[in-house]
């Protein structure tokens, strides 16, 4: 979009009337501020845009300017073409060049799709009254609109004049008016708009705009519409371009050409220039299209649209008749396919598919490196290499400026919470939108190719500066050749300078791989010190000595660290280099002791190399102080000499002798026998004096052997109470080593009192003129590489070597011998629950020494929650640990016995205990207070040993009890619902849960006897329930021996009588439990200590009733003698009343006369309440005779049934409707506890329900 008109919009007002005061700042100049600033920053140009807003890229343009021509005449043929055409002599792709960058240049900057012009309307200055009585004057009227109009129509043409121009190019006109508010209010300003549209030939829409001075926010709303109004027309501006372009494409397509293919060798002059073939021109239409495609945002056809020009450039490329190689047209052709490229893969990254962007960015490397090998220019040629850098380059840079805007590079690192069964899992139960982003997630986790994979843009940064590398090494080649002067590409190599190039690109590599480090991704990490390896190598290339000495020295910290020595070597060999340039001799020295310490690994073919270094290097220089000696740690570094400390035994006792040796072995494939070291010194722990080898020069000059010893003699530890410092022992020997050869410092050790011994410290010396080195060796500090096991010298000609396979080797241990003391543990396994289970312990001092001994006891923590244990020993007592019993001092062979008591309860099993016995030897004395700041240093010096003895009791109960509960009906005269007694605190309703009867059997259940002294039942009454009467009280019997496997059964009487709000699946507490006092019988015959077991009743749920009927009848009667029987309706719903009626039916074979009800009904049975009916029996027969049948019937079904059909009069006698009720004979009323119906209200059934009672009838 182009706008104009807004550069001379600050124009002087119109005439004012001398009434009117000037206003102090023009608002149109001010507008036409804002409205640049708000245009030019609708848009940017930028390399990633894959936004698809109606915004336009605006550039501001004068109001007369005038485009390029669209066409110009060919002078020759009289044809018109474009001035870029190839058919155009005068033009520079004259007569077979492709693309112009200038035709990009036309459609971006010099020709819009849309032509925005801002223009002032005229507008009549205003005349104040001078009175407000006067009148309008009508002649001045006349004459403001003449004005108005003939200003109007001067607009108009020059709108129209403008119109006409930007009609020749198909550009879309829109016309601005700018006015002032006040014209806005009038009335004439739509007939004027009309008019001016009408006379310049405006389109009826988005043509013609008015605006006035507005607030900054209304100017971005209005520029936005002005975008959205003119979206359509831009787009149908390109989409007109490229249908004219598809018309010539198909044009050249269906032409065959006639131009034939020079028979002439490549590179002679043709007679006629050769006009470009219909591939060119598919060429240039379809890159045309692609252009104008992505110009309206469609981004998928301007992908297919390049892809085709990209094909058809391979094409062109495959045939050097049709581009020649290093030609203009070939060179052109290759920037347009590189162009080409950039584009395709922007395009599917827009499109978020990386894997088709790298595998086209991939395919066009891989192809033009084929055509690059045909064309001579293949990877020998520095121009092959600097094409593949610009490439990568080029990838890294799109990458870089679309992850500042809109694109996520993919991760390609597994997260430890996915796997792929997991994200297969996960796509089964999807649905099938997401299905697809599984399948590929699973598929990523299953396996991926590195190829396929996109990376950030610091891997691509990389690649490049790679690949730079390789064009400076060819370059550096070409130069040493006589031809080089006549290479192409020569002049132009000759001026980059391929080395900073090199930094700036792995210095944005790095920054790269630092941004977008992976957590948890260590590899990450070791590649960013392996680029800034790269810089600083690079760096040392371009003589920056300092700077390269600065990186070397951050990466060799990692890379010691963690043991990269093959890629730590060549770091130090350059680092030794740069050193040099610089003169820092301290720094070449420590270098080379440090290359030295690698060993073959460094120089293989010539061990005396790095030795010969070292020696010149001291000989020739000196150090920049010379009163200070030269500290090198090793201790980041591998050591100059491997050391291993090995004591024969780990520990020993006081006043036992130790052996012990030291090795120290040189690096293999490197010699040291010419390195002036001049001592070794050896430092112990534990206040052993200090020893000092010297070098000495006797036998310097024999061959060194692979294994010499140097004796140190025997070293015997001073006592603690010496203040005497020794000094150090010098012992001579020979300091030299050969390459991978090994001295060993072999003595003895004697101490009187504990310590811990071990080698602290070696140091070796080195000195040569006015150099003193010193080299702190660790002791125990093997290489990277993997160590044999630590060694014993046992002979040194021939060498042979023991393995030392114990741990702790290089530490010694000097104590006191242990105490023997002999712990043993009598008891009578296994302990009853409730028993205090005595364990007897015994304690023997089988040493030489007096020893004061004390004792801990600790209680294991059982694994059982309800088990309830504790110890007790002597006065004291816990259910963990018991510490600190004295048992006093022991003489030689006494011994003494203590006796452990074991409670155990809750549940049966295992219980543990831990016996610790401490033995302290009175010879001696006895460490400081704890407040004592040397307690730790005296108390290593006491004489105390441990003794440990483990013990496991099984805990078994001593008596078994099981329970078998029935329960009765209560059958005794209730309180009905009106009677005040069942409101009395006293009074105890049983009518609900009658009677239980609990009888217990109790078992001998442990393997030893025990004597029962007494068992009771100790009541524990409650609201709910109480015993009534138990049968062990007066029961004497059972106090006697019960052998294992006796038993005895004892019963109670529980009345219960539940709550109003009791639940029917609660329990009811047992009220009570029975107490059994007894004492074991030890196998011996003695009797244990007394011991108290309880057993609680068990919980109580009683059955409960609906209706029911209780018969109760004599079981004898005399013959002719009247007996009664009665029966006893009760209701037992809590809260529905019962409608019973009650029927006798004698026979003739019964052998009873009755008296009483035959058939009738009983009153309403309201809930908790109940009658009574009597009858009077007369036996006429003896023996055993039925009570005649009775039954009764419950006809609350029936009542509500004639309720609901509206019935009149007496209810129906119909038994099918009626409940039958059970009759329960109260001699056979007894229940036992089962799990079936819990839950419901069930009925009491006797023995007898199946058919009447039965009584004896006597004479």
């Amino acid at each position: 979009m182009f706008v104009a008109g807004l550069e001379d919009l600050s124009q002087p007002p119109p005439p004012q009337s001398p009434t009117q005061s000037a206003a102090p700042q023009d608002p149109f100049a001010a507008l036409s501020v804002r409205l640049r600033e708000v245009l030019l920053a609708q848009r940017k140009a930028a390399i990633w845009q894959p936004e698809k807003n109606r915004t336009f890229k605006v550039l501001l343009a004068d109001k007369d300017m005038r485009f390029p021509p669209r066409k110009v005449e060919d002078l020759q043929t009289r044809t018109f073409h474009s001035p870029l055409s190839p058919l155009m002599p005068s033009s520079p792709m004259y007569p077979d060049g492709l693309i112009s960058p200038f035709w990009i240049r036309k459609h971006t900057t010099l020709v819009p799709a849309v032509f925005v012009i801002f223009m002032r309307i005229y507008e009549s200055p205003v005349q104040a009254p001078r009175s407000p009585l006067d009148v309008p004057d009508a002649d001045r009227e006349r004459e403001r609109e003449a004005e108005e109009r003939r200003r109007d129509t001067e607009l108009a043409a020059d709108i129209a004049q403008r119109k006409k121009h930007m009609n020749d190019y198909g550009v879309k006109l829109t016309v601005v008016l700018l006015a002032s508010r006040r014209m806005l209010d009038d009335p004439a300003l739509d007939n004027r708009l009309t008019f001016i549209r009408r006379q310049s030939g405006l389109d009826p829409r988005a043509a013609l705009f008015v605006l006035s001075p507005v607030s900054q926010a209304e100017i971005g709303d209005f520029v936005r519409s002005l975008q959205d109004a003119l979206y359509e027309p831009a787009v149908e501006y390109y989409t007109n371009h490229s249908k004219r372009v598809r018309r010539k494409r198909n044009k050249h397509s269906q032409t065959v050409s006639s131009y034939p293919l020079p028979m002439s060798p490549i590179g002679a002059a043709a007679a006629t220039p050769r006009p470009l073939r219909p591939e060119g021109w598919t060429v240039r239409y379809e890159y045309k299209m692609a252009c104008f495609a992505e110009f309206r945002g469609e981004d998928e056809i301007a992908l297919k649209h390049y892809q085709d020009a990209y094909s058809s450039l391979l094409i062109m490329f495959g045939s050097t008749a049709i581009l020649p190689p290093r030609t203009k047209r070939w060179s052109e052709a290759r920037v347009l396919a590189d162009c080409i490229n950039v584009k395709i893969c922007k395009l599917y990254l827009y499109n978020n598919e990386h894997s088709l962007a790298l595998a086209h960015h991939n395919s066009h490397i891989r192809r033009f490196a084929d055509f690059s090998r045909g064309w001579g220019m293949g990877e020998e040629t520095f121009e092959y290499w600097a094409w593949l850098a610009r490439q990568y380059r080029i990838l890294a840079e799109l990458l870089e400026e679309g992850t500042k805007s809109t694109l996520k590079i993919p991760s390609h690192f597994r997260t430890p919470s996915q796997t792929a069964a997991l994200v297969a899992a996960h796509a089964l139960e999807s649905s099938a939108s997401q299905r697809n982003l599984l399948e590929a997630e699973a598929l990523r986790l299953l396996g991926l190719n590195p190829t396929q994979a996109l990376q950030h843009p610091g891997f691509y940064y990389y690649m490049a500066a790679r690949c730079q590398e390789r064009r400076r090494e060819r370059f550096l080649k070409a130069l040493e050749s006589e031809t080089a002067a006549t290479l192409p590409a020569y002049g132009t190599e000759k001026k980059v300078d391929h080395l900073a190039v090199i930094v700036e690109l792995y210095t944005k590599a790095h920054d790269h791989f630092k941004q977008f480090r992976a957590t948890g991704a260590h590899g990450h990490d070791r590649f960013i010190l392996w680029i800034v390896n790269r810089i600083a190598e690079t760096y040392c290339m371009q003589r920056k000595y300092q700077v390269a000495v600065r990186f070397f020295e951050r990466i060799a910290r990692t890379y010691r660290g963690e043991g990269w020595n093959s890629l730590l070597l060549p770091l130090l060999t350059m680092w030794y280099r740069c050193a040099q340039q610089l003169g820092d001799m301290e720094l070449s020295v420590r270098l080379l002791v440090e290359m030295l310490s690698h060993g073959e690994e460094y120089n293989r073919s010539d061990p005396e190399v790095m030795q010969e270094d070292l020696l010149a290097v001291l000989k020739s220089t000196v150090p920049s102080s010379t009163d200070e000696s030269l500290v090198i740690d090793s201790s980041e570094s591998e050591p100059i000499l491997e050391s291993c400390v090995v004591f024969w035994k780990p520990d020993v006792n006081v006043g036992e002798t130790i052996p012990f040796q030291i090795l120290l072995t040189a690096p293999s494939g490197v010699s040291m026998s010419a390195i002036p070291f001049t001592t070794l010194s050896v430092e112990f722990s534990a206040d052993v004096p200090p020893l000092v080898i010297q070098h000495s020069a006797e036998h310097s000059d024999e061959v060194l052997p692979q294994v010499r010893t140097i004796d140190l003699g025997h070293i015997a530890i001073p006592s603690s109470d010496s203040e005497e410092e020794e000094e150090p022992r010098i012992i001579g020997g020979v300091l030299r080593w050969a390459p991978g050869s090994t001295v060993v410092l072999s003595g003895t050790l004697l101490s009187d009192t504990p310590t811990t011994v071990s080698v602290v410290k070696l140091h070796l010396v080195l000195q040569e003129g006015s150099w003193t080195i010193e080299l702190p060796l660790r002791p125990a500090k093997h290489r990277q590489q993997p160590h044999t096991l630590p060694r014993w010298l046992v002979s040194a000609q021939p060498p042979r070597f023991m393995p030392i396979r114990h741990d702790n080797y290089s530490e010694l241990r000097v104590h006191h011998r242990p105490h023997k003391v002999y712990v043993s543990v009598t008891h009578h396994a296994p302990a009853y629950l409730g028993e205090e289970y005595p364990i007897t312990v015994e304690v023997c001092n089988t040493d030489e020494r007096e020893l004061d001994m004390i004792m801990d006891v600790l209680l294991q923590p059982s694994e059982f929650d309800e088990a309830v244990n504790h110890i007790s020993l002597d006065d004291q007592k816990s259910s963990s640990l018991v510490k600190g019993i004295p048992l006093g001092v022991l003489p030689p062979g006494a011994s003494l016995l203590k006796t452990i008591y074991l409670f155990n309860d809750g549940i049966a099993g295992d219980r543990t205990l831990d016996i610790s016995v401490q033995s302290r030897s009175t010879a001696t004395p006895e460490p400081s207070s704890p407040a004592s700041p040397n307690l730790s240093a005296e108390a290593s010096l006491v004489d105390k040993s441990e003794t440990l003895q483990t013990l496991t009791v099984g805990a078994v109960e001593a008596f078994k009890v099981e329970h078998d509960i029935t329960y009765r009906r209560a059958l005794g005269p209730q309180a009905g619902p009106s009677d005040l007694r069942a409101f009395s605190a006293e009074h105890w309703d049983d009518r609900e849960g009658g009677e239980a009867v609990i009888a217990s059997k109790f078992a001998c259940a442990g393997p030893s006897s025990v004597v029962v002294e007494s068992i009771k039942l100790v009541r524990e009454d409650g609201v709910c329930a109480k015993v009534v009467n138990s049968s062990v009280e007066d029961d004497e019997d059972v106090l006697a021996e019960w052998l294992p496997g006796d038993e005895f059964c004892g019963s109670c009487c529980v009345s219960l009588a539940p709550e109003d709000d009791h639940q029917e699946d609660q329990d009811t507490p047992g009220p009570g439990a029975y107490e059994i006092t007894w004492r074991r019988i030890i196998s011996s015959g003695d009797r244990g200590s007394l011991s108290t077991s309880h057993f609680t009743l068990p919980p109580l749920r009683p059955p409960t009733d609906g209706l029911v009927a209780l018969l109760d009848t004599p079981p004898m009667a005399t013959l002719h003698e009247p007996i009664t029987i009665r029966m006893t309706v009760r209701n037992g719903h809590p809260s529905r009343s019962a409608n019973v009626t009650v029927h006798l039916e004698p026979d003739s074979a019964d052998g009873f006369v009755v008296a009483g009800l035959r058939s009738g009904r009983v009153p309403i049975l309201l809930p908790g309440a109940e009658e009574q009916v009597l009858w009077k029996l007369i036996p006429i027969e003896c023996g055993y005779v039925k009570v005649p049948r009775i039954r009764v019937l419950d006809r609350r079904r029936a009542v509500e049934q004639a309720q609901l059909q509206g019935a009149q009069g007496p209810l129906p006698n119909n038994e099918s409707e009626a409940d039958v009720v059970h009759i329960v004979d109260v001699r056979w009323d007894v229940k036992g506890t089962s799990a079936q119906g819990e839950g419901n209200r069930t009925s009491l059934d006797g023995p007898a329900s199946g058919g009447e009672p039965i009584i004896l009838v006597v004479p």
